[in-house]
């Protein structure tokens, strides 16, 4: 009773987010919950790498959408170039993540944002899904 009590109001804590939609500055940032991950965060509790590559930017692109449809109850939102958002499922209770990617070549990397669209805490896991990604396609890069 105190678990669904407890996890029923951290999932009523906050509002559920707008569509994301990129800026030329880069992507949204995060807000003051912990449940939200961004390579654009200047703070250390929503920080997290932006996903690199060493092979050329289409091919990364590329391979980042072959990962992405290999996650778990993950649709496509919205695809445009250099651009892609995703929502993501929790097995349990069907939360809803959104995961966006903006493709910048020029530096040679995909910025993402990883965060949970109601509640509070996630539990780690925007953070969690960005970090199996990247060791998926750094692996992927590798393979021949």
């Amino acid at each position: 009773m105190i678990f669904c009590s407890t996890l029923f109001l951290v999932s009523c804590t906050a509002e559920p987010s707008t569509s994301p939609v990129p800026s030329e500055s880069g992507l949204r940032p995060c807000p003051n919950s912990p449940n939200c991950v961004a390579s654009d965060a200047q703070d250390e509790q929503h920080q997290i790498a932006p996903l690199t590559f060493s092979i050329p930017a289409a091919e990364a692109w590329q391979l980042l959408h072959e990962q992405v449809a290999k996650l778990p109850r993950t649709i496509v939102v919205t695809e445009k170039p250099g651009y892609l958002h995703v929502e993501c499922r929790s097995k349990l209770f069907g939360f809803v993540d959104d995961l966006e990617f903006q493709l910048r070549a020029e530096q040679g990397l995909i910025a993402v944002r990883s965060a949970a669209r109601t509640g509070y805490y996630d539990f780690g896991a925007n953070r969690q899904r960005v970090e199996a990604l990247r060791a998926a396609l750094l692996a992927a890069q590798d393979s021949p």
